[in-house]
């Protein structure tokens, strides 16, 4: 299933308003975790930068057009979006230079890191 710029379609229809509103939730949710974890660099939904909602909103209409991928499925979708929007491997986070430290396989990845692909997917699968 393919979404376009008016709607997605999934097994039911979901808006843009519904995608965007899912990806506010998953990206909360990823911030609670990170606080959980020691990790107080993230933002709210409402401050985060224009790159940080495309990304989200990307992952949500990821799962929903793929409802059976995986975490490591998710994640190497992120990594293809990251790269193409010109992201690079970086020590640190930076959406001004656009370096990320997770941009490696999902293997790699710490556990606290794949840890977030398996809450994003069991949230939109929860709210779809």
């Amino acid at each position: 299933m393919k979404s376009t710029s008016k709607s997605l379609v999934t097994p039911k229809k979901i808006s843009d308003e519904q995608i965007e509103a899912m990806a506010k939730v998953c990206h909360d949710a990823n911030r609670a975790y990170c606080m959980s974890q020691g990790d107080g660099s993230q933002v709210t939904w409402s401050k985060a930068g224009v790159w940080q909602r495309k990304s989200a909103i990307a992952g949500v209409v990821f799962v929903l057009d793929n409802l059976k991928a995986t975490p490591e499925e998710i994640h190497e979708s992120w990594i293809g979006q990251k790269v193409k929007d010109g992201w690079t491997l970086g020590l640190i986070k930076d959406g001004d230079k656009k370096t990320h430290p997770c941009l490696v396989p999902y293997g790699q990845l710490p556990e606290s890191q794949r840890k977030k692909d398996h809450l994003f997917r069991a949230i939109v699968l929860a709210l779809a």
